[in-house]
This record gives C-alpha cells, sequence and structure tokens, in this order.
C-alpha cells in the first residue's frame, strides 16, 4: 500500500510515518518547502525510508505536483493545529485548513476520475466540532455540530469540503474526529506539555507554584501511538463517506491531569491562574463516544492516562 501522509513533519505525522512503516507501506511523507528542517523524532532509518515530497497546501500547483500521484491512501495531517494560533490569525486557519483540504480532495478526485487513482482519504478533524453539547453526554457523531473557536470551525470547513467530493465524485473521503492526545514530541502550546514543563521547573527550583489556565474542563485524552494506530485501522476498515470519533469515552478535569502528572514526579503542585492563559471559549466537557470505531475496527486504547502522561514527562527530561 502507498500511502501520502500530509503535514508528515508534525507531531502525530511522525508517529503515523513510524507505524506505517512498521507495517511495511511505502510512505510517502508531505511537508512544507519553505520551512526549515526540524527534529521529526524519526531515526536515520525510518526517514530513509520515506520518499519526502515538497507540498505547500495554499498553493494549488504545489499541491497537485505533490498529491496527483497513483496513491493507495492519503492521510491529511497538514493544518493549523494550534487552537491558539488559529486564534490569532482565524483567516490563515481557513485557508489551510479549510480551503486546504479542498485543493487536496479536487486534485484526488479529479484523479480518481481518470482513473489514475482511487485512494482512501483519511481526513483528519476535531472533537472540538461539536462545540459545548448537552451537558455531560457522551459526543456521538450524529451529535449536531456548533464549533466555538476558529480552530473548530476551519476544521469542520475541511470536512464540508471532503465529503462533498465524496458525494460528488465518490472520492473515498473517511473523517477521524480525534480528541485530545498528547506524547513525545508535542509542542508546548498543548496543555499536556506545558503541564510537564512547568512541573519540572517547579521541581527543579523547589517551588510548587505552578501557572496554569481553567483547570476545569473536562477532556477524553489518549496517548498519540493510539490514535495512530486508530487513523491505519481506518484505511482499512473504515467506510467510505462517514465519521469516526476518535475517543475514550473517559474524561477527567485538568486539574486532575495536573495533580496526576505531580503524582508522576513526585510533587504536589499549587495551581495559580494566569489570565493570559486562560482560553476565551473553553468548551466545559468534551468527551466522544468510540463505539463506532470500535465497531468498524475493533480498536480500543492500549495506553493508560498516566502512560500518555509519564511518556512526555520523560521525554521533556531527556
Amino acid at each position: 500500500m502507498r500511502v501520502l501522509v500530509t503535514g508528515a513533519d508534525g507531531f502525530v505525522g511522525r508517529w503515523l510515518i513510524r507505524r506505517l512503516l512498521d507495517d511495511g507501506r511505502d510512505v510517502y511523507g508531505a511537508v512544507r518547502p519553505a520551512e526549515p528542517p526540524r527534529d521529526d523524532g524519526l531515526t536515520a532509518d525510518e526517514r530513509a525510508r520515506v520518499r519526502w515530497l515538497p507540498l505547500e497546501i495554499t498553493d494549488g500547483d504545489s499541491v497537485r505536483r505533490c498529491v496527483d500521484l497513483p496513491y493507495d491512501a492519503v492521510v491529511h495531517l497538514a493544518a493549523v493545529a494550534s487552537g491558539a494560533a488559529a486564534l490569532r490569525d482565524p483567516g490563515t486557519a481557513w485557508i489551510v485548513n479549510a480551503a486546504g483540504t479542498a485543493r487536496l480532495v479536487h486534485v484526488l478526485a479529479e484523479a480518481r476520475r481518470r482513473d489514475r487513482a482511487d485512494p482512501v482519504v483519511l481526513i483528519v478533524s476535531t472533537g472540538e466540532v461539536y462545540g459545548r453539547g448537552q451537558g455531560t453526554a457522551l459526543r456521538r457523531e450524529t451529535d449536531p455540530v456548533a464549533p466555538c473557536s476558529p480552530y473548530a470551525a476551519s476544521k469542520l470547513g475541511a470536512e464540508a469540503a471532503a465529503l462533498e467530493a465524496w458525494r460528488r465524485a465518490g472520492l473515498r473521503v473517511i473523517v477521524a474526529r480525534a480528541f485530545a492526545h498528547s506524547g513525545p514530541g508535542q509542542e508546548t502550546s498543548f496543555v499536556i506539555p506545558a503541564f510537564a514543563e512547568r512541573l519540572q521547573f517547579a521541581k527543579r527550583i523547589g517551588a510548587p507554584v505552578v501557572k496554569v489556565g481553567n483547570l476545569e474542563p473536562v477532556r477524553d485524552l489518549l496517548h498519540v501511538r493510539d490514535v495512530v494506530e486508530a487513523y491505519v485501522r481506518l484505511l482499512t476498515a473504515g467506510q467510505a463517506g462517514e465519521i469516526y470519533n476518535v475517543a475514550s469515552g473517559e474524561g477527567l478535569p485538568l486539574s486532575d491531569v495536573l495533580f496526576k502528572m505531580g503524582d508522576v514526579l513526585g510533587i504536589r503542585p499549587i495551581p495559580e491562574a494566569d489570565p493570559d492563559l486562560l482560553r476565551p471559549a473553553d468548551i466545559p466537557h468534551l468527551v466522544g463516544d468510540p463505539a463506532k470505531l470500535r465497531a468498524a475496527t475493533g480498536w480500543r486504547p492500549r495506553h493508560t492516562l498516566v502512560d500518555t502522561l509519564r511518556d512526555v514527562l520523560h521525554a521533556q527530561a531527556h
């Protein structure tokens, strides 16, 4: 199977590439040509086994050159993935996430029309498209969507563009709505590695006060390894035109997450609210129902929350 991964040098991309290589897949990694090389966490051998391609998702010619090849599957990860970055510049988030996806699926749909290729196309979205929802109920794929951030709105736009290509051209689109996930290599603009960085600093200087944002939201947190396992399974067992939550079905307040990380480090943090860390539209409770994904693929998370937190802390310490 020839698999194209866009955003291949990003946090999830590198873990997905490793998983695909372990399966013996022919992997094509699409990365932005204008950015300097970064440490993507892959070994030299792993990097050598990937065919790297330049991709500027905002440029139609670049998308055509990269995407118009006879792939068997495409996993579309290239995106403005940070909610904070999308809030700073919503227009760019829409250009990259929604319009970029529209460009990508248009090229793939044209290739299918010419009988050049008929790939499975996994569009990676987010559980945040559900918005605030109804209290503490698990979010199901049939629930109404009501995004309340520029990031979530732009990802919903990406879903709409991709599913339109499925309805119009028969492109085999599958949408994965991933809930919160973390692991080694995630940037500190995300909550778990941010907690880890602040907690380890507090431990080093012997001062337990840790600056935090809102700790009340309840989140469904997965290990990145489990998330990419779900993506790989959806490539072979997912149904075109369908949406699948990638979630554990279990939620925990961010305050509990912070204290669990402190337990791993052997400290008892004292949280101190920092207005600069507050998000204007935090969703109080965001936990997904994974039943549809499990029924289709047999997927279940193999890593506990403590596994995830320990892995993030260990990676930052080294």
